[in-house]
């Protein structure tokens, strides 16, 4: 990517953990929602921890966006979805720390949703993502 800038409107209070846009020029990366599953093991399983979840989804994001050879720094948009928005908001500090592990301090323009079900039963997390390279 060339280089981003932040959209901060004038006065607005500064959002934490996400920033309110991102203006960026270069080669779009759309990453399909991902959840919480190693997709390499057989049979795929999930972790009933929610952390753990949202950690492995969002490594398969990294990992999707790795094969387009991208980082987390051109991530620029992201949707979290969640299954029980007071357990997301219940497990925030190590969400956080599953954030700064694989994310650093890159922070795109992100909505959380929270979702009745996802299309795999044992999933609590999807991330799906757009990068900017």
């Amino acid at each position: 990517m060339k280089e981003k800038r932040v959209l901060q409107p004038p006065g607005w209070p500064r959002p934490k953990g996400y920033v309110n846009g991102v203006e960026a020029e270069g080669r779009l990366v759309f990453i399909a929602g991902q959840v919480g599953w190693n997709p390499t093991a057989e049979p795929l399983a999930f972790s009933k921890d929610f952390i753990a979840q949202f950690d492995q989804a969002l490594s398969n994001v990294l990992e999707v966006l790795n094969e387009a050879k991208g980082t987390p720094a051109d991530i620029t948009r992201m949707t979290i979805y969640v299954t029980d928005k007071k357990e997301y908001l219940e497990s925030l500090m190590g969400v956080g720390a599953v954030w700064k592990r694989r994310m650093g301090k890159n922070y795109p323009a992100m909505a959380l949703v929270q979702v009745a079900a996802l299309v795999e039963d044992e999933a609590k997390v999807e991330i799906e993502a757009t990068a900017v390279l």
